[in-house]
This record gives structure tokens, C-alpha cells and sequence, in this order.
């Protein structure tokens, strides 16, 4: 194994945190506009964000992209997640707003993997660019800060198929014909359009213009963070729930196949067997939570526990994380179907987290499989998606994931419960950031929050998160120390 690469990596590093200045600038502007106590904290922030990335750009610009590979770009990817949520706390923490190092990283990280989960109390005493900028981290974060930097490579030369190949790593989708920079651009402008249409749709209801920017940012990426202390149930609008139930099934959905769509090929979104899947397990899901408050009283009317159910269990679903009602009330039964989607989630290839549904699929075709063959045990009984067999090797892969993501949940569980988590409590914490879901069970439920847990677990949920967001094996893999030998 060759010697990895630093100065590329160093290159990319500082490109990106270069490009993301762009970003926080818009904050500043926003900041301006209101004329609040945040424009110096954010004009400082960026200062601060420019000459560190102008710095390692310069260390790595005679970088030889030729020996940059696999390594190089998981390693990059995993850099970049760290140092934007470390440089995009700083508003928050300069500012004043977050005054613990470990409550403004945690949030900002939240921002970033689209996690939702959050330490604020009272959200709505922060300033407009702040807040602005909280919503814009998930909005990046969800198709992926690689992706739009990837989009802009040709600028800056090289690399873009270590990095692109590290961040997405998707499970069975199309490939693309146009080359990687070209892949992007179209996943970035797809991105940008819904986020555009989500805003006109949200800000010709009960919102303004600042709180449907904000709220399309955070549903088209399914990241959920909100800029009322109330969430959506703020506006107790049908009309705003039902367009948001809308977007966040898109955003969970596989862009890929989002793309095609745009390029008229429909039947391709809709004989995706994955998608079918997706969507019937939405609706059955809905119809049986609509069922059980109806009977348990929580709610009188079909209507009001048709919206209940359905905006609860597509934001979980979807990891967006939302919320119009507190469902820690609606008990264990609800709690556990919770949990149960929140592993599961949305689409490969989508902006939500968890094990995802393709994986799902192909785990439980593999087992129909395996009962086959205990009948049958000379029979070559290949597990099809899509009318295509799956390769061994896939099953394989997806097999390790599904092990690796249950391991890491009840390892994970049993380190919250030593810093004092109840059962339930650690079990919802690590689902939640694993998955990028947001809320929890018991006190970090919907209407609660992380602020109350110590420092020591805000950083190890933030670790979750990244891990998380970047499907196990890229962080995980870096920790292995055959990842380091030469």
C-alpha cells in the first residue's frame, strides 16, 4: 500500500473550506439585512474559515493527484465533516448564542449530517443570519458538501472521483453516462430547483419569506431543524404539513432516480422496486398509527389522526425529524414502529440516513432465499432486484452494513447508559444519530432537546452522527490500523 497522499488531501481540505465561505457570506448578508447583533460574529467567522482554507491549499498546491486514491478520499471526506462542523460553530460560539465549545459543535454537526437533533432551548431568541445559517448547514450537508464541491472541480483541477466515490456510496443505483463533475452539477441544479419550489409553496401559505426559506432549506435535505420553539405545529396548517409531507418524501427518495425522472424517464422512478417498497411501507405505517390513535383516544377526528400520523411517521421516516405532536404520550407501541423506521429510512441515494430501504430489501430477499435452500439446498436460488440478480459480493457487502449498524447501536447504547441514559432513552439517542433522525425517546423526544447531557456525550453523539451520515465504513474504516500501514 502506498504512502497516503497529504498534500492532496490537504488541497481539498482547503479547497472546500474556501468554497464554504461562499456559504457563511450569505448568512452575513442575511444578518445585514436584519440588522443583527450576528453580522460580526459571521463576518469574522468567515475571515477566520478563508485563511484556513486558503492556508492548506497553498500547503497542498503541488499535490500529484496521480497516486490519490481510495484512501486519500475517504480520509478527505471524513476531514471535511470535522472541520466544517469545527469552523461552522464559530458564529454560534463567537457570537455568544452557544457559549460551550461542546453544545456549538454538536449543533453545528447536527446541521451538517442533517441529524435535527439540537442543545437550543429557546430557538427563536437567536438573530436572523444565525439561524439562517443553522438551516443552510443541513441544506448542504443533505445532498452532500462533496457533491457541490465536486460540481466546481474542474475549477480548481483533479480529485473529483476519490471524493465523490467516498461520500456517495450509495447500494444499487443507475450509473450516469456524463462524467462525475457533470453527475453533480445535475444532482446540484435538481437539488436547487426543489429547494426553490418548496420556498414559493411554503411562503404562499401562512409563512414569510424568511421562515419558508429556512423551512425549504431543512425539508428538501430532510435535516428538520425549525425556526420556531413549536417546529411545523407552529403554524397549525394542514396546507403547510401536506407541502412539507411532499418534500420530505422527495428528499427521501433516490435522487438518481429523481434525475431521470426530470429527464422523462418515469417508468424508471416508478418500477424501482425500492421505491415501491418506500412507499408502501409509508402508507401501511400511516393507516396503522391513524388506527391506533383513533382507538386510544389520542385524537377524535379520522382527519386530524390521519395528519398526526402521517406527518410524524414521513418525518421520521425520512430522518427529517419535524415534528406537529409529541408521540412520546402515544406509548411503547408507537416507540418501538419509531424506532423501527428510523433504522430503516428512506432510499439509497436520498438526502435521509439509516440503513436505508434497498438495503432492506436485499436482506429480505436474501433470506426468503436462505428458507428456500433448506429445502432445496443444491438449487442456485440468486436474489433479484429490479429483474436483475444481485452479486454475491453486494449481498455480502450489505449483509457486513446491516451487522456493523446493529453492533454499533448496542455498543453505543451501552456507553450512553454509563453516562447515566435510561434504557429507552439510549437505545432512541443512538438510533437517532446513527440514522440522522433528529428526535429520540423520553426526554429527547420531539418537544425535548440534548442540552440536559453531558459534554462527554454530546461529542461521542456527534462522532455518532458523522459516522452516520457517512455510512459506517468511511470513519470506521480510518480508525483500523491497517488503514495507516504503508
Amino acid at each position: 500500500m502506498s504512502r497516503l497522499n497529504i498534500r492532496f488531501i490537504m488541497k481539498m481540505l482547503g479547497m472546500m473550506l474556501m468554497f464554504e465561505t461562499l456559504f457563511m457570506l450569505t448568512a452575513v448578508l442575511v444578518a445585514f439585512i436584519y440588522k443583527g447583533s450576528d453580522f460580526y460574529p459571521l463576518l469574522y467567522s468567515s475571515g477566520i474559515m478563508f485563511a484556513a482554507g486558503l492556508l492548506l491549499y497553498l500547503s497542498g498546491l503541488r499535490a500529484d493527484e496521480r497516486i490519490a486514491g481510495r484512501r486519500e478520499g475517504m480520509l478527505t471526506v471524513t476531514l471535511t465533516w470535522a472541520l466544517f462542523s469545527l469552523f461552522g460553530m464559530l458564529p454560534f460560539y463567537l457570537g455568544g448564542y452557544i457559549d460551550n465549545i461542546a453544545d456549538a459543535y454538536f449543533e453545528t454537526m447536527s446541521g451538517f449530517t442533517t441529524t435535527g437533533a439540537t442543545i437550543l432551548v429557546d430557538i427563536e431568541i437567536l438573530p436572523h443570519g444565525v439561524l439562517y445559517w443553522r438551516s443552510l448547514t443541513q441544506w448542504q450537508g443533505g445532498m452532500g458538501m462533496i457533491v457541490f464541491t465536486v460540481a466546481l472541480m474542474p475549477i480548481f483541477g483533479g480529485g473529483a472521483a476519490q471524493l465523490f466515490d467516498a461520500e456517495t456510496s450509495s447500494i444499487t443505483h443507475e450509473r450516469f453516462r456524463p462524467r462525475i463533475t457533470q453527475v453533480a452539477k445535475h444532482l446540484s441544479g435538481i437539488y436547487l430547483f426543489l429547494t426553490v419550489l418548496v420556498g414559493i409553496l411554503l411562503w404562499a401559505g401562512p409563512m414569510d419569506l424568511y421562515d419558508a426559506v429556512n423551512h425549504a432549506l431543512t425539508t428538501i435535505s430532510t435535516g428538520g431543524f425549525s425556526t420556531k420553539n413549536a417546529s411545523v405545529a407552529y403554524w397549525n396548517s394542514s396546507y403547510v404539513e401536506y407541502v412539507m409531507m411532499v418534500f420530505m418524501i422527495v428528499g427521501a427518495t433516490n435522487f438518481t432516480l429523481i434525475y431521470f425522472a426530470f429527464k422523462g424517464k418515469f417508468k424508471k422512478l416508478i418500477d424501482d422496486e425500492e421505491t415501491r417498497w418506500f412507499f408502501a411501507s409509508i402508507l401501511i405505517i400511516i393507516l396503522i398509527v391513524t388506527g391506533w390513535l383513533l382507538l386510544n383516544q389520542f385524537e377524535a377526528s379520522l382527519e386530524g389522526a390521519f395528519r398526526k400520523a402521517a406527518f410524524q411517521i414521513i418525518s421520521l421516516i425520512s430522518t427529517c425529524g419535524y415534528f406537529t405532536a409529541d408521540f412520546i404520550p402515544w406509548g411503547p407501541f408507537f416507540w418501538m414502529i419509531a424506532l423501527i423506521i428510523m433504522v430503516v429510512c428512506g432510499c439509497a441515494g436520498s438526502t435521509s440516513g439509516g440503513l436505508k430501504m434497498g438495503r432492506l430489501v436485499i436482506l429480505v430477499k436474501n433470506l426468503l432465499c436462505e428458507f428456500k435452500k433448506q429445502t432445496h439446498p443444491h438449487a442456485i436460488i440468486p436474489v433479484r432486484m429490479n429483474g436483475r440478480v444481485i452479486p454475491p459480493d453486494l449481498v455480502q457487502r450489505v449483509l457486513a452494513f446491516a451487522f456493523a449498524y446493529i453492533v454499533l447501536v448496542i455498543i453505543s447504547s451501552i456507553v450512553l447508559m454509563l453516562d447515566g441514559f435510561d434504557f429507552d432513552e439510549s437505545i432512541g439517542a443512538a438510533v437517532s444519530s446513527i440514522s440522522n433522525a433528529g428526535p429520540g425517546l423520553g426526554v429527547l423526544g420531539p418537544v425535548g432537546n440534548y442540552s440536559s447531557l453531558s459534554d462527554e456525550a454530546k461529542w461521542f453523539l456527534s462522532f455518532l452522527m458523522m459516522v452516520g451520515r457517512l455510512e459506517i465504513f468511511t470513519v470506521l474504516t480510518i480508525l483500523l490500523p491497517s488503514f495507516w500501514k504503508q
